[in-house]
């Protein structure tokens, strides 16, 4: 009879890695080792060796970049989607793309069950995990973190050593990140006193402010249909357009923020989240919207936004109401076409300007000057009308008064 496969989900750190043997001493199985190229900036190359050297019988590294910035990143951003206000969302629409490929995988490999490394006080589990329902829904789940004995890093450590494993206990940060091309997050260590304040050397891709040109940083976006295809007048590719807004973003402080956040396990959570490119293109955005949408369609649409960020953080991705509230952000986004230009400067993004050939401002309607389009006049019917409700509830509350 031949062994059970399994799929893991594998970065080659320390619980991963060492997820491989324990599999393998707990269930007869072979390990399968998935991992999922984001844009976390690694060299990932190396992970082939050290995922046979821990046990696993073959290791798929695979470029999920440019399906996760067009898939899930832009349908988010027309969606103009902020969990809580701040958070854009880094891990939580990154967690779907990797489980539906570890789904893909599992079902190719013919294998029976999918693992991830999650623990089981995050949110990445009930991210994972509703993906593979969602894709597989026969496909059995396993979660060491839930099943296991180990409590600590160290007794980790310890496992590892005892069985001559290729893992690296060495930090070159204090914190608890997650990386991709979006973003980059921070937890644990002193910011779980929110009392205190981040400290400069927390930040690795964004400048401190005390640190950014003293000279703004003028950049053009244009975007067609509300998706962004250029920078600067240049028409550029998703994924080297937002390494690019990174980079420019990076250098001028912009798009740290500090979060206490609700969890979806139900405690708050301390985060501080690097998101330079994601957060010019926020503001592109919201730019252009502000030109093109009516106002009907753009205050519905900020209240779909705040649903739309609690679906994604919840790892609600493949659902139908997600899919049919991003058909509703598409049909919002057909005139959303156009050029906007931000002033970068000391952490801030300021408008500079935008335009579109769908506009709905009228400088011949809107202008303070003279103008000869607009009837003054017409506001004394509108205002009766639209007053009207008031009057009577007035009238009928000073008839109560005698």
């Amino acid at each position: 009879m031949s062994k059970m496969k399994i799929v893991l989900a594998y970065s080659g750190g320390l619980d991963t890695t060492i997820i491989i043997p324990w599999l393998k001493e707990n269930y007869d199985c072979e390990v399968i080792a998935v991992a999922a190229d984001v844009g976390q900036g690694e060299e990932l190359a190396p992970l082939n060796e050290k995922a046979i050297k821990s046990g696993a019988s073959k290791i798929f590294i695979e470029d999920l970049k440019e399906e996760f910035v067009t898939d899930f990143i832009f349908p988010t951003l027309k969606m103009g989607a902020a969990y809580e206000h701040k958070y854009l969302l880094g891990t939580s629409f990154a967690r779907p793309v990797i489980a539906k490929r570890l789904v893909e995988i599992a079902k190719r490999e013919n294998a029976s069950a999918v693992c991830h490394g999650c623990t089981g006080k995050g949110n990445d589990q009930v991210r994972f995990e509703l993906t593979i329902k969602a894709l597989a829904p026969d496909m059995k789940i396993i979660a060491p973190w839930r099943l296991w004995n180990i409590r600590s890093r160290e007794e980790e450590i310890e496992y590892a050593e005892k069985r001559n494993l290729p893992v690296s206990v060495s930090k070159k940060s204090p914190y608890s990140m997650d990386r991709n091309i979006w973003h980059l997050s921070h937890e644990g260590c002193d910011l779980e006193n929110p009392g205190n304040e981040p400290q400069d050397d927390l930040l690795l891709i964004c400048r401190p402010v005390s640190k950014t040109p003293d000279k703004p940083r003028y950049v053009e976006i244009g975007f067609d249909r509300g998706v962004p295809v250029s920078v600067d007048g240049k028409k550029t590719k998703p994924v080297e357009l937002l390494t690019r807004l990174n980079e420019i973003g990076a250098e001028h402080g912009v798009g740290v923020a500090d979060l206490v956040e609700n969890r979806l396990v139900g405690m708050k959570s301390r985060g501080v989240y690097e998101t330079p490119g994601g957060t010019i293109l926020y503001a592109a955005h919201r730019n252009l919207e502000e030109l093109t949408l009516d106002r009907p369609t753009a205050h519905y649409k900020e209240i779909m936004a705040v649903r739309f960020s609690e679906l994604v953080y919840d790892g609600n991705w493949f659902t139908p109401l997600r899919e049919a509230m991003s058909a509703f952000a598409d049909s919002t986004q057909r005139y959303v076409t156009g050029s906007v230009r931000l002033k970068l400067f000391k952490g801030s993004v300021l408008s500079a300007g935008a335009s579109s050939p769908y506009s709905l401002y009228d400088e011949s309607i809107a202008t303070f000057g003279a103008e000869d389009v607009y009837n003054q006049k017409d506001a004394d019917g509108f205002i009766n009308l639209f007053g009207l409700p008031l009057k009577i509830r007035a009238k009928m509350l000073e008839r109560n008064k005698k």
